[in-house]
């Protein structure tokens, strides 16, 4: 009864919103340090602001430092045209680790702006709901551009949501040099200056800064996790109040005096002959000859990981994710997470292990350099009786499970009955593969499948926590049935087709065996930093 009540009054409120949107559509802000100016309609029956600068350019002796508030800026800014991409970096490609046993537009520096998409009949005082996206890329790619649609966000929603998406600064260094005179997890700080940012000055789009959602996925996702953990879970004052998650990202995340960490450092300024005053030098580089460094060492590294990413600073990561987690001490009211059916497929290299006759063993110890020798067995005998016949099966699963998939339970583990669990099962459900679900409308295109029962119920199943704080309620009906808690069962909502692609969203109960697999690895965050 309760949820029938919620959903007439989410019709009301739509109701009210479209009464309220009769004025001159929103084309112009004035946010104080600049004015902002667009006649960009991304999507039918939005309005796009493309390029908003929300922190100084990090670059000079601002390179490596914490972000700082954007300067005054004279003149009508043209908010048309999408930013340039940070600087893009990779993921590993070599059959080896070298840490193993060891203690889309132009690129530019100048990279930290929002998009903002609003309602085109939006106005300063309609007060939506404010849905943040943080596009992925291993935190070594990606951008605001080509694949990260987020005004799909408002179109399919009916205009009941702003929605706002990010860049922030790629590759993260780390080291006592970089801890003693710079910043520490700079695109994460970035991505909490943007925040800050969506706080002080989303009203002015009409959003509501009280009622803000933050969603992401792969990296993305990962930094929505960061961002749960953030200051021990009390950031202050709070930044969101819901938190979305599609197959979360948590790689090794090293001390940031790490002798590994130390290690990246001493390879970056090796490359880049920095080898006096090397800080001071890196600063000097120039950006192209310091991404070039930074991509020589990403393809070094063990195939399908990734590099440069967050490490504990003690300051805005106090600790390893899954320690504050088990605090169950959280940023965020709710969270709703949703991992792909095969997540590490694309992260493994099949043919590389086959023609190296790879064992499950050398793998597993090649993934994980600072595993000992019988947790490495332990994970063999787990993953080696799950029904999976190849080694590059055995590996996929073991890269899907530790990295993607259990972090997902580690974070829902800590908020009860305020969390919610899916899984997107559409063959072949690789990592990403959700993401032409989520933002597919006329403007953008229509996904593989090209179900419409299945694509709304897909969607209402983001827009329920951003407008209502429960996946439960939806702005149109839906074929999904009611939606259990995490704590309820531990079971999850299955998103899938049968195979003539008639709609087959289903509850399933707990995979046991998975949830023994995670809590090995969970058992192993200390030893493998997470």
């Amino acid at each position: 009864m309760q949820h029938i009540l919620l959903a007439a009054l989410a019709i009301s409120v739509q109701q009210g919103i479209v009464h309220a949107q009769t004025t001159v559509p929103l084309k112009s802000v004035d946010l104080g340090y600049a004015t902002y100016q667009t006649d960009v309609g991304l999507d039918v029956g939005v309005t796009s602001f493309l390029g908003i600068r929300y922190a100084a350019a990090p670059i000079g002796d601002l390179r490596f430092r914490a972000p700082r508030p954007p300067p005054n800026i004279p003149g009508i800014q043209n908010a048309s045209v999408q930013p340039d991409e940070c600087f893009q970096g990779r993921n590993g490609i070599n059959s080896t680790s070298p840490f193993r046993k060891r203690t889309a537009n132009v690129p530019n520096e100048d990279c930290l702006f929002v998009n903002v998409h609003v309602p085109t009949k939006s106005t300063p005082d309609s007060n939506l709901p404010v849905f943040v996206w943080i596009h992925g890329g291993g935190f070594a790619g990606g951008s605001n551009g080509a694949g990260n649609p987020a005004q799909t966000f408002v179109h399919n929603s009916n205009g009941s949501v702003i929605s706002v998406q990010m860049q922030y600064r790629l590759g993260f260094l780390a080291g006592q040099t970089v801890a003693n005179d710079g910043v520490l997890n700079a695109g994460l700080l970035d991505q909490n200056m943007a925040l800050q940012w969506v706080q002080k000055y989303i009203s002015f789009f009409g959003g509501d800064p009280t009622k803000v959602t933050i969603h992401g996925e792969s990296a993305g996702a990962g930094s929505v996790l960061q961002h749960i953990v953030a200051h021990g879970g009390n950031t202050q004052p709070p930044l969101f109040r819901a938190a979305m998650m599609s197959s979360p990202f948590l790689p090794f995340q090293y001390a940031f005096d790490d002798p590994i960490s130390e290690e990246i450092y001493s390879m970056i300024t090796s490359l880049t002959n920095c080898t006096d005053r090397t800080l001071a030098c890196l600063r000097s580089v120039d950006a192209e000859t310091l991404n070039a460094a930074t991509n020589t060492v990403d393809l070094s590294n063990f195939f399908g990981v990734f590099t440069f990413v967050p490490v504990v600073d003690g300051t805005f990561i106090v600790e390893r994710p899954t320690v504050t987690l088990k605090k169950k001490q959280t940023n965020s009211d709710v969270v709703l997470a949703i991992t792909n059916s095969h997540e590490g497929d694309i992260f493994t290299d099949p043919m590389t292990l086959m023609n190296n006759n790879t064992t499950l063993a050398e793998y597993v110890a090649e993934l994980f350099p600072r595993m000992n020798d019988s947790s490495i067995q332990q994970a063999v005998v787990l993953y080696s009786n799950i029904g999976l016949s190849t080694v590059s099966e055995q590996a996929a699963e073991v890269m899907g499970d530790s990295i993607f998939v259990c972090p997902a339970f580690y974070v829902l583990d800590a908020f009860g009955n305020s969390a919610w669990k899916g899984q997107f099962a559409i063959p072949p459900a690789l990592h990403g593969g959700d993401l032409a679900y989520l933002f597919a409308d006329a403007s953008n295109g229509f996904p593989p499948v090209n179900n419409s029962d299945f694509v709304r119920a897909f969607q209402e199943a983001f827009f329920g926590p951003v407008i209502f704080l429960d996946p439960n309620v939806h702005l149109s009906p839906v074929v999904t049935p009611e939606w259990p808690s995490y704590e309820d069962g531990q079971q999850t909502m299955l998103f899938n087709v049968t195979d003539a692609g008639a709609t087959n969203i289903t509850i399933v109960g707990p995979d046991q065996a998975l949830l023994k697999r995670c809590t090995f690895w969970n058992s192993l965050g200390e030893v493998n930093a997470q």
